[in-house]
């Protein structure tokens, strides 16, 4: 717009969707991006705000639907804003997922690439194994827990979240019901005052445990043991339940300290034929159906052999590398994270696993490292952060080279920047997305690579 920014209201067909998922319509020469509009909706449309240059409008009123428009089962997605393709056919969210999966490698990677469907769920609800939610009081004086409104600290009051785990339903209504009788207060934010500020539920999809966190503003509060011993009888499925300190004024949801409260503090799950121990801190994919076909996949491109020395970088508790240690000679892993690397540890013993050795470090320094000592890897496993990997890090497996290099994201622009970086020496073999969260924008994706030339090495 030439002018300054002015709120107005225009009509508008939908045509694209953004990387974020958002509608993408026209108001003359001007881009507007609205939530909640997909391709072949039109309707009303207002211009809501302006960030960075760009405008951002919200739907009025639809006047034509999209035929991949579809009744959400959550009434209140659109202002949770976790949900946001709660009204996009679930074939239609596969079908965006590989075509942002490959638009980035074209815009960011400057690469054409095939990317394969995306796979999907036969039942793309109640699939995720953390629920994490902060608590609040109401006018009333009731306490109340749901998900922050998109770009807010307002709570946006949930009883029934449908891609969470179903146990969770009844284990929050019972925790808000005892808060209220113990007379246990959530953290008021702006007051800086009370006790409760979080609850996480962790559990188990193979072993039918149960981890409920209560993040605390302080380190104890009266009636605790009362409170616990109320919340076990009335949730018998409840295995353990842990107390985290947070008293920081922070956007980090748990804080350094924790109290055992009920039994062992963690619980355990399989994946692909591992067990796993998991605690309060650990990164842990949050949809185990999926999470053992993207492994799966993930294994298939990188072509175990018996003979072959593993590299597993960023690799959290050890899920990656202990799975294809039965397949290889030796697996290294490294993490940064020390919590992450005692599960990892105490994961490779608990699965009596002898040929896998876990480094605490930065994955950079450590395979840069390994480069200058001249070390000999045959396959790398990467499956960095959202932020992706570096150019230290890039540049060490170019010296190394692993012939084999599988690398899994959760940012398709970041994949793209990397593999574009080491595409001298690496060649796509394959890009499968896998959609680890459905209703969603995000997607994960296994991409798998060869060095190039791999015979003259």
């Amino acid at each position: 717009m030439k002018f300054g920014f002015e709120k107005k209201t225009f009509h508008a067909s939908c045509n694209d969707l953004t990387y974020e998922g958002k509608g993408v319509v026209h108001m003359g020469s001007d881009v507007v991006f609205v939530d909640g509009m997909f391709p072949g909706d039109e309707g009303d449309v207002s211009l809501a705000y302006r960030r960075n240059g760009q405008l951002f409008g919200e739907v009025n009123h639809l006047t034509k639907a999209s035929p991949d428009r579809v009744e959400p089962r959550c009434k209140i997605c659109s202002a949770c804003g976790g949900c946001c393709f709660q009204q996009y056919a679930y074939p239609a969210q596969l079908l965006y997922k590989a075509k942002k999966v490959k638009e980035q490698f074209r815009k960011v990677g400057h690469l054409e690439v095939n990317v394969l469907p995306t796979l999907g769920m036969n039942d793309p609800y109640y699939y995720r194994n953390k629920i994490q939610m902060p608590f609040g009081l109401d006018d009333r004086g009731n306490p109340y827990c749901g998900f922050y409104k998109e770009n807010t600290h307002v709570i946006v009051p949930v009883t029934e979240c449908f891609i969470q785990d179903k146990r969770g339903v009844h284990i929050l209504s019972v925790i808000k019901s005892l808060l209220k009788s113990f007379k246990i207060p959530p953290y008021i934010e702006d007051e800086r005052w009370g006790v409760v500020r979080h609850v996480l539920i962790r559990t188990s999809y193979y072993q039918k445990q149960i981890m409920v966190v209560f993040v605390t503003n302080v380190d104890s509060f009266p009636s605790r043991n009362n409170f616990v011993h109320e919340l076990v009888k009335e949730c018998p499925e409840i295995t353990t339940i842990v107390q985290n300190i947070n008293d920081r004024s922070t956007n980090v949801i748990l804080g350094e300290r924790e109290h055992v409260l009920y039994g062992r503090g963690y619980i355990e799950d399989s994946l692909c034929g591992v067990s796993f121990q998991i605690s309060s801190k650990s990164f842990y994919q949050t949809n185990p159906i999926m999470t053992e076909i993207l492994y799966q996949k993930a294994m298939e491109a990188a072509k175990l052999q018996p003979t072959d020395v593993v590299f597993d970088a960023y690799s959290g508790i050890g899920t990656i590398g202990l799975i294809a240690s039965k397949s290889v000679k030796e697996v290294v892993s490294v993490e940064i994270i020390p919590a992450a690397v005692r599960d990892a540890i105490n994961n490779a013993k608990r699965n009596a696993i002898t040929n896998f050795h876990e480094y605490a470090d930065d994955a950079s320094s450590f395979i840069n490292r390994m480069a200058q000592e001249g070390k000999h890897i045959d396959v790398l496993f990467m499956d960095p952060p959202r932020k992706g990997s570096d150019e230290r890090f890039l540049d060490a497996v170019c010296r190394l080279k692993p012939s084999r290099l599988v690398y899994i994201s959760c940012d398709p622009s970041t994949l793209a920047r990397d593999v574009a970086y080491i595409q001298k020496s690496y060649q796509i073999e394959s890009i499968q997305p896998v959609d680890m969260f459905p209703q969603s924008f995000h997607v994960e994706t296994v991409c798998e690579l060869s060095l190039r030339n791999a015979y003259k090495h």
